[in-house]
């Protein structure tokens, strides 16, 4: 597909903000109702808070690094911005779509590229309930916190906490508890991402729990439902010569 229309998206690192001026004078900044493709210039949280301002538009994303490990991005080169992006391999996505209700009642929802992912708030362990499609799969779930990632997401907290990577192309979520303490040999669980997980705090008022989906965060939750909406379609773009699957495939062997 031959792109030339530009929407440059840009963080606010004063590297990101020249860059984004000498591009903008080559190829153009196109409004965001004429663009055919974003590029975003900063790390991977602002890529993913920049997908999130911008999925409604249906046009794929680039990512060029400005960050720290700038794993959703690409590297800074000096070849030809367009012709990068039309010979980009394409990597689709679809969000979590996180629905909490809190002490007081009310509801929040939010979508989550990444991981929606539940942390106790004080010194007290979290106890939660565990139900996948209206089945109780643990009863009582003591630990730091539990969290669900994407495939995209699987590489990022998920990782840190001892959860499974997951193929870019797969059609599963990882569910992960984080520094489990009963059952302590529980690892988590594989699920089909047509699955919907609720998770219920139990004695939420001794042992308070936030909830987060990406960068946004619900205090004092009662429990949370998170199922994948694959009826939304995010694109990115990456350099044929360093693709999202390979970057995945990459991380399994780099530590």
């Amino acid at each position: 597909m031959k792109f030339n229309k530009p929407h440059f998206i840009t963080s606010t690192s004063n590297e990101a903000r020249e860059q984004k001026e000498l591009l903008v004078s080559k190829y153009g900044d196109f409004a965001v109702n004429d663009a055919d493709i974003f590029i975003v210039l900063g790390g991977d949280g602002f890529m993913l808070q920049a997908i999130k301002d911008f999925m409604d538009k249906k046009i794929p994303f680039f990512g060029i690094n400005y960050g720290s490990i700038g794993f959703l991005m690409n590297s800074v080169t000096d070849d030809d911005l367009i012709i990068r992006v039309d010979e980009a391999q394409s990597v689709q996505l679809s969000p979590l779509v996180m629905t909490a209700y809190d002490k007081d009642g009310s509801f929040h929802t939010a979508k989550a590229i990444n991981e929606v992912a539940l942390l106790r708030q004080t010194h007290q362990a979290a106890k939660i309930q565990v139900s996948i499609d209206n089945k109780v799969r643990q009863e009582e779930l003591i630990c730091d916190g539990i969290l669900l990632a994407t495939p995209s997401g699987s590489t990022a907290y998920n990782l840190s906490a001892h959860g499974p990577i997951l193929s870019i192309e797969s059609n599963d979520l990882a569910l992960t508890p984080i520094s489990a303490f009963r059952p302590r040999r529980w690892k988590g669980a594989i699920l089909n991402n047509k699955s919907e997980v609720k998770l219920d705090i139990l004695e939420s008022d001794k042992r308070p729990v936030s909830a987060t989906a990406d960068s946004l965060e619900v205090r004092n939750v009662k429990s949370i439902t998170i199922q994948q909406d694959t009826s939304i379609k995010i694109i990115l773009l990456y350099d044929s010569s360093h693709s999202f699957e390979e970057r995945i495939l990459n991380e399994q062997f780099k530590y």
